[in-house]
């Protein structure tokens, strides 16, 4: 009776249990099914929003190829295109020197190594604006012949080091009213002709002495804010930068003051077509700003004039010529010191890719204008391609506060990436 009673429950029992675990997975089946079908919905829904921002028209048919549909050159084109545009450009310069001087008053008379490296980061912010970024390591090396320098201060540096420096960082507003543009943060200053330039991009190894002098082997360069307006000038091309900056913190004639005191830059360019195969610029350069934290101050005026000739029949062949004067006046409190430096280069193209040029300097020094440095250099130059060249340079330096010396100077400049081009 005991049996009977148990089997008859079972075959009762199990089949609901059996029905239920059916039930169960039947209810589980259709709840994945669902959750498969929103996240076919939801990525179909995104699939259509990136094909409208790239402006495609996705293919019609089953819903298998929709979800792999053929994809054309044209449309993987337009998609490389997008992503990439919200990438800046981004590129490396590297620059390899070696140097020969008969010089005695450095440790090696023979050096060779990586003199620089030079980072950028150039994109468009949006289409009003553009920004570019430069981070440079450079190899500290022995200080120029400078009769004011503190020879224990110059001991402390180290040498042989690459030390990592912010060279420009700034953000052009390039759509102003009335033709102009405004530059805001840490920038090379608007003066001269080639102060713009990186080193790198020089026609020669090095800064002219009357730029290392006056303000650095690197140049002026400083924080502020800078205004370029294209004059409204129908007969030739004029422009107008008026700068306003802080004050470079270490410089040989100017000083970032503690009172508030700025140093303020004004540079007229004009441009002219002389005939279809030559051009002229003349440039004029007006600087004031503090030397000390007393508030004196220092008042440059410079002038730069380049010509350029390129006949049109003959692309292999070309001549420019550029030369820049300064006039400075430093008041000290007592009398004022009155110094001045120019220099003159002069390149000419004899083959495709070969140049040859001579570069004459002269220059005094802002503290001391009774002792001055004169400088006789030829330049050899090999473009390889617009990403790579090879220089030699020949230089005798000759002044009245040291003894004459001769210098040999290689210098091979190479670039990777998309690196923007140098003024021209």
């Amino acid at each position: 009776m005991l049996l009977q009673r148990w089997v008859t429950l079972t075959s009762i029992v199990f089949p609901a249990i059996l029905m239920a675990a059916s039930a169960g997975t039947s209810v589980e089946s259709r709840a994945t099914v669902q959750q498969e079908s929103k996240s076919d919905t939801s990525q179909s829904a995104l699939e259509k929003e990136l094909a409208e921002e790239l402006g495609l028209n996705p293919q019609q048919g089953t819903q298998d190829e929709r979800k792999e549909p053929a994809i054309s050159a044209a449309t993987l084109a337009a998609r490389r295109s997008f992503f990439q545009n919200m990438n800046p450009n981004i590129s490396v310069v590297g620059s390899v020197f070696g140097n020969a001087t008969s010089f005695d008053g450095v440790e090696r008379n023979i050096d060779l190594g990586m003199e620089e490296s030079e980072f950028a980061f150039q994109a468009v912010v949006d289409p009003f604006a553009k920004a570019d970024f430069f981070v440079t390591f450079v190899k500290e090396q022995e200080a120029a012949l400078n009769p004011g320098a503190d020879a224990a201060a110059e001991e402390e540096e180290e040498e042989g080091g690459f030390n990592p420096e912010l060279e420009e960082a700034y953000i052009t507003f390039l759509s102003l009213p009335l033709s102009t543009q405004l530059k805001a943060g840490k920038f090379r200053s608007k003066f001269g002709k080639i102060n713009e330039t990186h080193p790198h991009a020089y026609n020669f190894i090095g800064v002219p002495q009357v730029y290392g002098n006056f303000f650095g082997g690197e140049g002026l360069g400083d924080e502020g804010v800078g205004l370029n307006w294209l004059l409204p000038n129908k007969r030739f091309f004029q422009e107008l930068q008026i700068q306003v900056t802080s004050g470079p913190a270490e410089n040989a004639s100017f000083t970032r003051a503690e009172n508030n005191r700025l140093l303020y830059l004004a540079h007229l360019k004009n441009f002219f077509d002389l005939n279809d195969n030559t051009t002229l610029e003349l440039g004029i350069t007006g600087l004031t700003g503090p030397n000390n934290a007393a508030g004196d101050a220092t008042n440059m005026l410079a002038a730069d004039l380049t010509v350029k000739w390129r006949p049109l029949q003959d692309r292999n062949q070309s001549i420019e010529w550029t030369s820049e004067f300064l006039l400075s006046n430093r008041e000290t409190g007592r009398a004022d010191i009155n110094s001045l430096g120019f220099y003159s280069h002069l390149r000419y193209q004899f083959a495709p890719r070969w140049f040859v040029g001579g570069l004459f300097d002269y220059s005094e020094y802002p503290k001391y204008s009774d002792v001055h440095h004169l400088a006789y250099s030829g330049i050899l130059q090999f473009l390889v391609t617009e990403f790579e060249k090879a220089e030699l340079q020949v230089k005798y330096n000759n002044g009245n506060f040291f003894d004459s010396f001769a210098e040999v100077k290689l210098r091979a400049v190479f670039v990777i990436g998309a690196h923007g081009a140098h003024q021209y």
